[in-house]
């Protein structure tokens, strides 16, 4: 329990794919508390998945209110308030009752590829790609509003007559917030719908006027660290402590908030998240960069400054092991992973290619499907979990390898997520690739990356500069000498993709 009077706590909501956490940072910079409930998806066709947005805000203000709780925190000792979610999921609501007009789509739906073959085919898939940094693909927000536009019965109208608002998990949340007054989403978010422009720096009038968006059914796209809006009191219930409202300063992707977190400030610096999916960010500098195979996007706006990344963005990471986990029952919990893998001296010749939903950077073939090859009757549960472990490292040097190609060179890689605590994953990675992994000591940069941008706007912190200068390392995993072995794997890894490959 805290003597929680004079201190004063950052609020991170952190809305993930199969989580919502909330936690409270004092002003050391530390996680004091912590809680998170489950967001459980719906599969109403194959291939398709939603969310229910009542419940993903239900959950949400669940965790945040247990995690204030647990430290005997109310309203009045929250000094601001950072979101950070998965970015490419959308809804739509009517603006009056705030009811939603649909399910969320999710990320992983695939359910608008009739929209984006139609979209391919009329010649826009250049022109989207040169305008926004991202692909014509299902993966990313544009489609998914057609989607509903089209297939909601009545939604384009009410959309153009103004009665409807859209946006991704981050203004969700953030109208929830707010008692349904701040409509708005930050650059980062915004950047991976497929309709914001990177050179203008906002939404693009004729992209969206083409997918049959009306602007106005958008959020407005702001900086990182601007005022978003205040937390309504009542969103609180008793914890509400007297609050006239808690400032929410900061919005991020939560790519990109791992990214801040792991103060990957320079042009060049990288980190690489294993969590559902797997995602390989590296900071571009101040100007958008196109690289094959690759996502452009924002990485932030903060004091004025934006800086952009190039992102890598694998659909099956530690989705992989989870698999393994419930439908396969190879082992029943996260612990046994790496004790099970290592009962293998090798792979043994077994490729585990993830392709659930396809596969994403650097190959975009949502065609593709999961393939296990390589089997042989000596093969056993061990080798096809090594497997699964290897396919995350080996989908980040695909992606470490297109960087490299284009002139952008990742000398260190910083990982987090929740499968970074896995030694043999972290080491194999860095055999790999040829460079040293730094796994951080904190393992939960996303929260910590959006809950420091927070408490920057307020003055708990100062800058940056006090970030990068407090990040440590809990390890660092030097590359061994057998390159060519290392090599010699990744071949056998890139004959299984091509294998799995439709395009």
């Amino acid at each position: 329990m805290s003597s929680a009077g004079a201190a004063r706590y950052v609020l991170t909501l952190d809305e993930g794919t199969s989580s919502a956490r909330a936690v409270l940072i004092d002003p050391d910079g530390h996680i004091v508390s912590e809680a998170r409930r489950p967001v459980v998806p719906v599969f109403p066709h194959p291939g398709w998945v939603e969310l229910d947005p009542a419940r993903v805000w239900e959950s949400q203000r669940d965790a945040m209110l247990e995690a204030m709780s647990r430290h005997g925190v109310t309203a009045r000792e929250l000094v601001a308030i950072g979101i950070t979610t998965s970015r490419e999921t959308v809804i739509i609501w009517d603006r009056r009752t705030g009811e939603p007009i649909h399910r969320a789509i999710s990320w992983m739906s695939n359910q608008t590829e009739p929209i984006v073959r139609r979209w391919r085919e009329a010649g826009w898939d250049e022109d989207i790609r040169a305008r926004t940094g991202v692909y014509n693909n299902p993966f990313f927000s544009a489609s998914k509003l057609t989607w509903l536009l089209e297939n909601v019965p009545g939604a384009r109208d009410r959309a153009q007559r103004g009665e409807l608002a859209a946006g991704t998990l981050d203004t969700w949340l953030l109208w929830q917030l707010t008692g349904g007054r701040s409509h708005r989403t930050d650059h980062s978010e915004a950047s991976r719908t497929g309709l914001f422009n990177l050179t203008t720096m906002s939404w693009d009038a004729e992209l969206c006027a083409r997918a049959g968006v009306p602007l106005s059914l958008l959020p407005e796209a702001v900086a990182s660290d601007a005022l978003f809006g205040d937390a309504d009191p009542t969103v609180f219930g008793e914890l509400a402590g007297g609050s006239r409202g808690v400032p929410v300063t900061a919005v991020l992707g939560d790519q990109q908030a791992g990214m801040f977190g792991q103060a990957c400030f320079d042009p060049g610096s990288a980190k690489n998240t294993y969590g559902t999916a797997g995602v390989l960010t590296v900071n571009s500098g101040d100007r958008p960069m196109l690289v094959d195979g690759q996502i452009a996007s924002v990485a932030w706006t903060v004091t004025g400054r934006t800086a952009f990344e190039v992102e890598g963005t694998v659909f099956s990471s530690g989705q992989t092991l989870g698999w393994l986990r419930d439908r396969m029952k190879m082992f029943s919990s996260g612990d046994e992973i790496e004790r099970l893998a290592r009962l293998a001296d090798d792979n043994g010749g077994v490729y585990f290619v993830p392709a659930f939903n396809g596969l994403g950077s650097p190959y975009w073939d949502r065609g593709a499907t999961a393939t296990i090859s390589g089997l042989t009757l000596e093969a056993g549960a061990e080798h096809v979990v090594r497997a699964a472990v290897e396919a995350m490292a080996y989908q980040t040097r695909d992606n470490i390898d297109r960087l490299g190609a284009a002139g952008l060179t990742v000398e260190s890689l910083k990982v987090d997520g929740g499968a970074a605590g896995n030694d043999l994953l972290c080491q194999f990675q860095a055999d790999l690739c040829g460079i040293p992994v730094l796994r951080a000591s904190q393992r939960e940069m996303t929260a910590l990356g959006v809950g420091f941008l927070a408490g920057i706007g307020v003055g708990v912190w100062k800058s940056p500069n006090d970030l990068a200068g407090g990040w440590t390392a809990d390890r660092i995993f030097e590359p061994g000498p057998d390159a060519a072995r290392a090599d010699q794997l990744y071949a056998g890894w890139c004959r299984a993709v091509e294998a799995a490959r439709t395009i």
